[in-house]
């Protein structure tokens, strides 16, 4: 009983987090959706298709590209490398944050090389993960891992360096002792609200590096977009875009209800 109602409650605190979860929230935003399609409409026909298509016209090259079959073959060849890409920019950012705002040593010792390396775009990396990994998926995981690193790496580092003093004087009152039984025992919950909010932060600007990624011929989501648009066919790119949104939103979702777990003793 219990674990059906923890599981009600994750549920519904994912849902809240896209205005699922109140009625109000939900008609405000059903009526911001409307106005924004209908204020499209007023000005695409004011343009030509290849500058603005209207709502109709990519709401018929979706379901034209939906039920060619093109357009799930993309979905899953970007997921082939949006996977791997972000699950190890995620875990080393995450590790290297934790390590480097624990250890004033190591701080101190990678810093000159850590703000030398973080304004390089991903996008300038492009030729490395080329002439290292090839045209290939492990050559766009790459550069989907690069962007999702620093992000994490960040918010770890921030989360790590706010732990209070104090609660970890109250550790060592109670007995811990150690650099890997404080991170563990103290550093790792006390900064776990920041760390799963670099996260799905990470999350979705590794959706928005599917396109970056797929720029060198990586076939994808990213090289359709980028193929409709040297062709003129907006409504086609537009199409391809909505279902990077649409990703975005299932993953973003999920991670609430996963986030709403672990972080279930702030309640």
């Amino acid at each position: 009983m219990a674990t059906e109602t923890g599981s009600r409650v994750d549920g519904e605190a994912a849902f809240a987090g896209v205005g699922l979860g109140d009625r109000r929230r939900l008609a405000r935003g059903v009526a911001g959706i409307a106005g924004f399609l209908l204020v499209w409409h007023a000005v695409s026909l004011t343009q030509d298709p290849f500058v603005l298509p209207s709502p109709v016209a990519v709401a018929g090259a979706f379901a034209s590209e939906f039920a060619s079959g093109d357009m799930t073959t993309a979905l899953s060849q970007s997921v082939r490398h949006w996977i791997p890409g972000t699950l190890a920019g995620t875990g080393l950012g995450v590790a290297a944050g934790v390590a480097f705002g624990w250890s004033g040593l190591l701080d101190d010792v990678t810093a000159p090389l850590v703000r030398t390396l973080r304004p390089v775009p991903p996008l300038a990396l492009i030729g490395f993960a080329i002439a290292w990994f090839g045209i290939n998926d492990w050559g766009a995981a790459f550069i989907i891992a690069v962007g999702a690193f620093w992000i994490n790496f960040y918010a770890a580092y921030g989360a790590v360096e706010g732990v209070s003093e104090d609660l970890l004087d109250v550790g060592r009152t109670l007995g811990v002792r150690g650099d890997l039984d404080a991170v563990r025992s103290i550093v790792l919950p006390a900064s776990m609200p920041g760390i799963m909010t670099g996260i799905r932060t990470g999350l979705g600007r590794c959706w928005m590096l599917v396109v970056a990624s797929e720029i060198f011929g990586v076939p994808g989501v990213g090289r359709e977009i980028i193929r409709a648009s040297n062709n003129l066919r907006v409504d086609r790119a537009i199409a391809y875009i909505l279902v990077l949104s649409l990703m975005y939103l299932l993953v973003d979702v999920a991670f609430r209800a996963v986030e709403g777990r672990v972080l279930a003793w702030r309640a």
